[in-house]
């Protein structure tokens, strides 16, 4: 009775279910009355109602639910990317990475010596201080041959990794053939991937001189504020440069181009094909970039000017490049890329027009094999031409692709500041107007380098390297300048006893008497001598009484910090200039920049001393002949195709030869400034009838007209 009646107790505890309540379902379909075994009892202190209104149910779910926890855990993976990434960024790491940190990368380094302005960052020019000081030239020790290895043992240079995400396919359930896909996928993207690791230690290496004024002595530049400032007009306001009514944008409307960037350096073929692009996308076409190696200042360009970037140089761009009108390659090393592209798709050498802007052995051997598996190869110039046609003799490759010649051209914005017609004119901004704003402009950059209306400016842009010749340029200067009186010599040709003497002297020869005459040109005065005698010879006076104003010689050099400088070579230089003061003195240098009017407006000559077998084309060259200014270039390559002997400019020879040669030259033109003017007339002249971008263009048509699929 006992059992019985505590059984009853413990009955009268359990909530008994209703006939109306719904019973759990089971794994079977069947479902499970609450008497059963199965079914699991609440406790009889707790019910489901009062369970329902505590706290603890909630608590509950927030411990048993996984979205917490991961929202959770991605705060603090965030957090903590952040966290490094800013003591990253704020230079904790210095001392293992090269080329990052605050005081390294973001920064100009300010320097106490500097009597000129410090460099802008007007078009987004970074330095990197040098971290050993044994490789400064200013130091007075000697540079040889083993800096590079040198500085790459100091510096511990550690690339950072690209790193990429695995795919997490286990390597049991892939098959051979699969294996075997991937690795044939990869096999382009790794050859890219060791290429560009070795040009980023090569940028590290090219970045060990710091652009200080402490280093070059001169540095001036950039002057795209005071472009802007002076011509009130920036390439930015543009709002196109496309003429609708020529063939060209008729042709390209609405079609889908792939432009093939072998670098994004500051030089010749990276611009041309950055304003290739720029004309294409302002006639209505769409255009693709695949840049190769991003090395070089011009990736913000890219951008600014809206041109797509396919990252991807292997797979994507190949399913890019199947799907364009034309592939169009601009230069020889993008001969790897092409390979890889006809490995992918065999159909491809139909839709590929090459660009070649190379004209050295190496890039002919490199690119041989796939001359005759392009569409058309164009090439800047005749010279060039004949020379690769005359490797493939040599080598027994008879060429069966058709071959074109597309020279370059001034573009728009350098032909409206100077002052040829072009699409960027206006009603208030025409050519006559615009040639008052660039003598407006040449005044105040020639102020702002600390130059004299005397002083004969001599310019040479672009990468400073062994082909360039700008060692053999300040050798001829050096012959030039040792010559040139100092300021003691000059005070004293002025001095009242200087004066006495040359009264003296004019009675002895019976002089008439000795006035000065203004120079027309640069505003000097010099010397005229009139003689009563017959037989007394004018040359031999003029040699005798030198000017009271002497015009001194100027160089300025370009493009410090780009990346395709050679680190050895400009040391080279500033070893020789460091070694003679008035050679120093008479240095100017300027940093890579896309705006360069300012500085063709200040100058009075350009000199182009490429070596070897010389420029391709020198785009350089008609730019500066736009700008009236003679060239002396060397009697080699596409610069004879220009230059034509004084009729425009004067050539001198390659190598050491040309030295002298080259000395001769500007020391003809130092003391001639009527030569000097002449022959930048005649230069503009033949800009204006031959390499405007209207002619360019109209060749381009012809090139696409053969290559593309017109439907």
């Amino acid at each position: 009775m006992k059992d019985n009646h505590n059984d009853e107790d413990l009955l009268g505890n359990v909530i008994r279910p209703s006939a109306l309540r719904t019973l759990k379902p089971t794994l079977s379909g069947r479902s499970t009355p609450r008497s059963s075994p199965t079914f699991r009892r609440l406790p009889s202190t707790r019910t489901p109602r009062r369970d329902g209104r505590s706290g603890g149910g909630r608590f509950q779910w927030f411990k048993n639910s996984r979205v917490v926890y991961w929202l959770l855990l991605i705060t603090l993976w965030t957090y903590g990317g952040f966290y490094i990434q800013s003591r990253w960024a704020h230079g904790d790491n210095e001392g293992t990475q090269v080329g990052f940190g605050s005081n390294s990368r973001n920064e100009y380094v300010n320097s106490g010596q500097n009597q000129h302005r410090e460099l802008k960052s007007d078009d987004g020019i970074f330095n990197v201080k040098n971290r050993s000081s044994r490789s400064l030239v200013g130091n007075g020790i000697r540079l040889n041959s083993s800096i590079d290895l040198s500085l790459t043992e100091e510096a511990d240079v550690i690339l950072p990794p690209r790193i990429r995400p695995p795919r997490t396919v286990p390597s049991k359930k892939r098959s051979k053939k699969g294996r075997r896909g991937s690795q044939s996928k990869t096999r382009g993207r790794r050859k890219f991937g060791e290429e560009h690791r070795t040009r980023d230690a090569e940028d590290v290496l090219e970045e060990q001189i710091p652009m200080s004024n402490s280093t070059y002595r001169l540095l001036v530049g950039p002057f795209a504020s005071t472009e802007d400032r002076i011509l009130e007009w920036s390439p930015e306001k543009r709002t196109g440069t496309c003429d609708r009514n020529e063939l060209f944008a008729r042709l390209v409307w609405s079609r889908n181009f792939v432009l093939i960037f072998h670098e994004l350096s500051m030089t010749g073929a990276p611009l041309s094909m950055l304003e290739l692009a720029t004309e294409l996308l302002s006639c209505g076409a769409t255009v693709h970039a695949v840049v190769l190696s991003r090395r070089g200042g011009l990736m913000s360009e890219l951008t600014k000017r809206r041109i797509k970037i396919i990252d991807d140089k292997a797979e994507h761009s190949f399913k890019a490049a199947m799907k364009a009108d034309l592939v169009i390659a601009g230069s020889a090393v993008c001969a790897q890329w092409i390979e890889q592209y006809l490995a992918y798709f065999n159909a491809g050498s139909n839709q590929i027009a090459w660009w070649i802007m190379e004209n050295r052995r190496e890039y002919f051997d490199r690119s041989k094999v796939l001359l005759n598996r392009v569409k058309m190869l164009v090439f800047l110039s005749e010279l060039q031409s004949k020379q690769w046609l005359d490797w493939c003799k040599e080598g027994n490759i008879t060429l069966t692709t058709q071959t074109a010649l597309i020279p370059l051209s001034v573009n728009d914005e350098l032909a409206f500041v100077a002052g040829i017609p072009c699409s960027l004119n206006t009603p208030l901004t025409n050519p006559e107007r615009m040639l008052q704003k660039r003598q407006m402009l040449r005044q105040a950059v020639r102020k702002e380098m600390g130059l004299e209306d005397h002083d004969m400016l001599v310019i040479s842009l672009g990468s400073i390297n062994y082909p360039k010749g700008q060692l053999l340029l300040v050798e001829s200067a050096y012959l030039v300048i040792e010559e040139q009186p100092s300021q003691s010599e000059v005070r004293s040709m002025t001095s009242p006893e200087t004066e006495k003497k040359t009264s003296k002297l004019a009675k002895k020869f019976h002089l008439r008497g000795i006035t000065l005459k203004p120079n027309s040109t640069n505003g000097t005065s010099q010397i005229s001598i009139s003689d009563s005698l017959s037989g007394t010879d004018p040359t031999r006076s003029e040699i005798t009484l030198k000017t009271v104003t002497e015009q001194k010689l100027k160089i300025l050099i370009g493009s410090v910090g780009s990346k395709s400088n050679k680190v050895v070579y400009v040391k080279e230089i500033l070893e020789l200039s460091s070694k003679h003061s008035n050679l120093s003195k008479s240095i100017l240098w300027t940093p890579t920049t896309t705006r360069v009017a300012s500085l063709y407006s200040a100058a009075d000559v350009y000199v182009t001393n490429s070596q070897g077998l010389g420029e391709t084309f020198g785009r350089v060259t008609i730019e500066a002949m736009a700008f009236g200014l003679p060239v002396l270039g060397t009697d080699a390559g596409g610069t004879k195709e220009i230059v034509e002997q004084n009729i425009t400019g004067l050539l001198h020879p390659v190598g050491r030869p040309g030295t002298k040669v080259l000395a001769e030259n500007l020391r003809y033109l130092l003391k001639n400034p009527s030569v000097r003017q002449q022959m930048g007339l005649k230069g503009r002249e033949k800009v204006e009838r031959m390499y405007l971008k209207r002619h360019m263009y109209k060749l381009f048509f012809e090139v696409l007209f053969k290559c593309m699929r017109i439907k």
